[in-house]
Order: C-alpha cells, then sequence, then structure tokens
C-alpha cells in the first residue's frame, strides 16, 4: 500500500511513525504534504518518508489518501485535490467530518472511511473508532484495520454512536491525566518526590488497564480483589463515592454530548 498524507502534524506523524516502526510500511510507502514546510521537512527527514510539495503529488503518489488536517481545513484541503480523489480510498481523522458529511463534497466515485483516533495513538496504545457507514472496498477495508491495528486497538461503531465514542476515548485521556495528576499531588502531600509520584501513578494507571484488559473481568470485580473488609481500600472507595466520583465522571461526558 502506497498512503499519501495531506497534513502532517502531530497525529499524523504519530501514525506515520507507528506505521514504520510496526514494519506494515516502509518508509518509501508514505508521501506527505503539509503547507507547514519546514515541520514536514524535518518529520520526513526523522521518520525517512517522502514530502511533497503538493497536495496533488502526495494524492497522485498514492493508493490511499489519509487526510490529517483540521475540521475547519477539511473543505479548504480538499478542493484541489477534488478530482484526483475519483476511485481512490479517502481515510479521514477530521472530528466531525463523517461519511454523510463528506458526499456533500466528495465526488461520487470516491470511497471514504471516517476514523476517530486518539492521543495515546503518538505512543502505540490509540483507540481508533471506525464508521460503520463507510464506501471503502472490502479489500481496503481490510487492509486499512490490519495497518491501523498495528498501533492501537480497532474498533466499529453505526454512525450515530461516532459522537459519543469519541467522547469517550478521544476527550477521556484528558480525565485520566487529570486523575493521575490528582493523585499523583496526593502523593506528593504525603511526602513523595514529585516526579516520583507521577511515575508511580501512571504505572498504577497502566497496570490496572492491563489487568481488566487481559483478565476480562467487570472493573467491580477488580475493585472488589482490593477492597478488603473494614481495610484502607474500601475507606477511600467509600471517600470517593461520597464526593460523587461516579456522578462527576457522567457528567464529563454529559457536557460534551450538550455542547
Amino acid at each position: 500500500m502506497k498512503l499519501g498524507f495531506i497534513g502532517m502534524g502531530n497525529m499524523a506523524s504519530a501514525l506515520a511513525g507507528g506505521f514504520i516502526r510496526s514494519g506494515k510500511l516502509a518508509p518509501a510507502d508514505i508521501i506527505a504534504f503539509d503547507p507547514y514546510t519546514e515541520g514536514l521537512l524535518k518529520k520526513a527527514e526523522q521518520l525517512g518518508f517522502t514530502p511533497a510539495g503538493t497536495a496533488a503529488e502526495a494524492v497522485k503518489s498514492a493508493d490511499v489518501v489519509l487526510l490529517a488536517c483540521k475540521p475547519h481545513q477539511v473543505e479548504t484541503a480538499i478542493a484541489p485535490i477534488r478530482d484526483l480523489l475519483r476511485d481512490k480510498a479517502l481515510l479521514s481523522i477530521a472530528l466531525g467530518w463523517d461519511f454523510a458529511k463528506y458526499q456533500t463534497i466528495l465526488p461520487g466515485d470516491a470511497r471514504v472511511q471516517f476514523i476517530m483516533p486518539n492521543t495515546p495513538a503518538m505512543v502505540g496504545e490509540g483507540v481508533f473508532l471506525f464508521e460503520q457507514t463507510h464506501s471503502l472496498l472490502a479489500e481496503e477495508l481490510q487492509a486499512v484495520k490490519a495497518l491501523f491495528a498495528a498501533v492501537g486497538k480497532v474498533s466499529t461503531l453505526p454512525s450515530h454512536l461516532m459522537e459519543i465514542g469519541g467522547a469517550l476515548t478521544g476527550c477521556g485521556p484528558a480525565f485520566v491525566d487529570l486523575m493521575l495528576e490528582a493523585f499523583a499531588d496526593a502523593a506528593v502531600k504525603y511526602g513523595i518526590p514529585r516526579e516520583q509520584a507521577i511515575t508511580l501513578t501512571a504505572q498504577m494507571v497502566l497496570g490496572s488497564a492491563k489487568l481488566q484488559q487481559e483478565t476480562g473481568l467487570h472493573p467491580g470485580v477488580l475493585k472488589d480483589m482490593v477492597c478488603s473488609p473494614g481495610g484502607s481500600t474500601i475507606k477511600g472507595v467509600t471517600a470517593l463515592e461520597q464526593a460523587g466520583y461516579r456522578a462527576a465522571c457522567i457528567s464529563a461526558i454529559d457536557a460534551i454530548m450538550k455542547k
């Protein structure tokens, strides 16, 4: 597969690097365009892909095009390459630009897949939500999912659930980071140095998530495994419940969905 990037910001470069490190693509399989030439050339030197002088050059050289610009830039980015996308597979990671919306600006024979990534993709632990409605060929979809699976978990959602899916997996890392910072603050309060407190907390969160993934146990079961009768942990859990911990988590998602 020859993959052409339109846009080479932080997320795009994380994906390109992940695809290369996984062995799914060679540097020579990637060509990218970004209007910020200095940044593009720097990333091309670091990762070994081919920088393109124009978006058209990237599209013409690619089997699959990955549009990685900001949502408000999509129409401007598509305009000069619209006709070149005929009979091409276009992947988009621009928030809010789902399959239906692309049908209003693309030629009818362009094939589109909307994918919602998240920032942990930058370390190969992303979540990629694929919109169930798409127009890729079966073999294209299979190849694209295998490519993204090399840098994270791939999941498919119907169109009407993409927004809530994105709220959970796209915004969720910020909520986890806030929790991580708060627990590290508590450790600092009781004497652990800041850097060590962050390291310990991050590993605790990572290990807890991995334990759930590998055992498949319900989070409540895992919580109960730590809570001895009358022990320290259940006292801490009670304090969190009294402070509305669960309700606060749900309210964070509610706030996003009400925007």
